[in-house]
């Protein structure tokens, strides 16, 4: 028995189906959601989860998942001028 079905994510993230742009979407959702978090945890904790977990704010890791999140930031700023949505039919 599979530890998630199918049907455990939402349909947001099925990536069969998806074009390469739609993928780009769901991805850069991601690691927004995630920068938001951890600027989330610096706000209120003062406590930085991505250089915790990878050697400090300078380390090459960090700045790499730093900098992948501000890309994708930017990417989801052409989220909001589309006129399509996050789910294709």
């Amino acid at each position: 028995m599979p530890l998630f079905s199918e049907d455990f994510l939402s349909p947001a993230f099925d990536f069969r189906h998806r074009s390469g742009a739609g993928k780009c979407n769901v991805i850069a959702l991601i690691l927004t959601v995630i920068g938001g978090i951890n600027w989330g945890l610096i706000g209120i904790f003062q406590f930085d989860l991505v250089a915790w977990l990878f050697g400090g704010q300078g380390a090459v890791l960090s700045r790499i998942i730093y900098t992948l999140v501000g890309i994708a930031a930017v990417w989801c700023i052409s989220l909001l001028f589309r006129d399509n949505d996050l789910i294709e039919k």
